[in-house]
């Protein structure tokens, strides 16, 4: 197996162990533990020292790690990355479980932009967490058995449907199939907590005081393609850049110390806007940034001097060219696949990539002899964004926006090519030293 293909498969074990957010910060802990890295918490005091390798979590869902610089930051400053643990997907209401026409069904939200149509006749089940009222931790869930399906409705009922689309409306027609009601005239809604409480163990559902649970696709990710060329996987967005950043962060600390800090940080929350308390758009990164630079004095300048001497890596997939659409993209920016990493370029700043941040990135790359594309969106369609702006905004950080090409970004099963995760890995791990 090749270094580019050991890697895929490594990505691809990540997203499968990586069904919500909660998971995915669950599997980062574990990455970065073997790699050396201890737990920090937010309400103790921190002793940092040089060489220090730690990470502190925010709601399960959100990651900070960082390896101390032999340096003071004041002096080397930080080198970062940042992505996110969430994706678009439909999320469980808080009263859920209902019966219709002899159906138990499951009611759901939307999260995020997602492609609607992409999730039905899907083999779904559901994952998240469970507060149990005995426990002061909630409980990771993932039941790996398919549980629950949109289903479609047939072409017979429907016969306009391959020329006018499939119309969705989000609370009629997203509920799915869980099941039989299994007497007539029982319209007990009870079923879902027992149904959680077996899964997890427990002996009495009412012990359940709340959760956080999505449904996912439970067909694992694979690669395809004549010659491999492709992966096909949910949650590439944006599950492919953490892992980027997860796996270059650690091989920078095996080779070695440096002068700067490095570090990662991995949001939930980009899907929606980033406006929570574990999103983008909080102080966590911010915080734990300060509260190194006071660790190695009580200097407010220093940090000033700290984020001056940075830069931040936005790193979130980017749309490759489809060769049945290509006429959304831009003539002379249509990224593809397994052509390396990509930078996004926005006028109005929906990327934070500015020529000097642009530069920067370039540089990482020629060291490791990777070769970069350029996205921008056509001025005649919306750009979407990142945590770059925000970030950038945030702390007053040089910043730059990358990722990867892929196709079906939304879906609910993603597209990418099956070379880039290596070479994306090789860039930031140039950016980490």
């Amino acid at each position: 197996m090749t270094d580019a293909a050991a890697c895929t498969a490594r990505l691809l074990a990540y997203i499968d162990a990586s069904p919500t957010p909660f998971h995915a910060v669950a599997e980062s802990v574990r990455l970065l533990e073997a790699g050396g890295y201890t737990r920090l918490r937010e309400e103790e005091r921190w002793e940092l020292a040089p060489g220090g390798k730690h990470y502190v979590v925010r709601n399960g869902s959100t990651l900070v790690a960082f390896e101390v610089g032999d340096a003071p930051v004041a002096e080397a400053g930080f080198r970062l990355v940042g992505a996110h643990t969430d994706s678009p997907n439909l999320r469980l209401k808080p009263n859920a479980a209902y019966a219709k026409e002899g159906y138990r069904q499951l009611g759901v939200e939307v999260y995020g932009g997602v492609l609607l149509a992409s999730w039905v006749d899907r083999d779904l089940s559901v994952a998240g967490r469970v507060v149990l009222a005995d426990e002061e931790q909630p409980r990771l869930l993932r039941v790996e058995r398919p549980v629950a399906r949109v289903a479609n409705v047939a072409i017979h009922l429907n016969r306009e449907v391959n020329s006018k689309g499939l119309c969705l409306d989000k609370q009629k027609h997203l509920p799915p199939l869980v099941g039989l009601v299994p007497n007539e005239g029982d319209a007990s809604e009870d079923w879902l907590k027992a149904f959680l409480a077996a899964e997890l163990g427990v002996s009495d559902p009412e012990a359940i005081l709340g959760f956080d649970l999505m449904l996912y696709d439970v067909v694992p990710s694979t690669v395809a393609g004549l010659n491999g060329e492709f992966v096909c996987a949910p949650r590439l967005d944006n599950l492919a850049s953490s892992h980027a950043a997860i796996e270059a962060l650690l091989a920078a600390g095996a080779a070695g110390p440096v002068a700067f800090t490095r570090g990662i940080a991995l949001y939930d929350n980009e899907e929606v806007g980033s406006a929570s308390a574990e999103g983008a758009d909080s102080p966590f990164l911010g915080a734990v940034l300060e509260r190194i630079v006071l660790a190695q004095g009580d200097r407010l300048e220093d940090r000033h001097r700290a984020v001056a001497r940075s830069l931040f890596v936005s790193a979130d997939m980017a749309h490759a060219v489809h060769p049945n659409y290509r006429d959304l993209h831009e003539p002379r920016h249509m990224p593809r696949l397994n052509a390396g990493p990509v930078l996004k370029v926005n006028a109005n700043l929906r990327y934070a990539t500015l020529g000097t941040t642009a530069a920067a990135f370039l540089r990482y790359a020629r060291e490791a002899e990777v070769p970069v594309q350029t996205f921008v969106n056509r001025t005649d369609l919306a750009c979407g964004s990142t945590i770059g702006p925000i970030t950038a905004a945030r702390l007053g950080m040089p910043t730059v926006d990358v990722g990867n090409p892929m196709l079906s970004m939304h879906s609910i099963r993603e597209m990418a090519g099956s070379a880039d995760q290596a070479a994306m890995v090789a860039v930031l791990r140039r950016h980490f030293g």
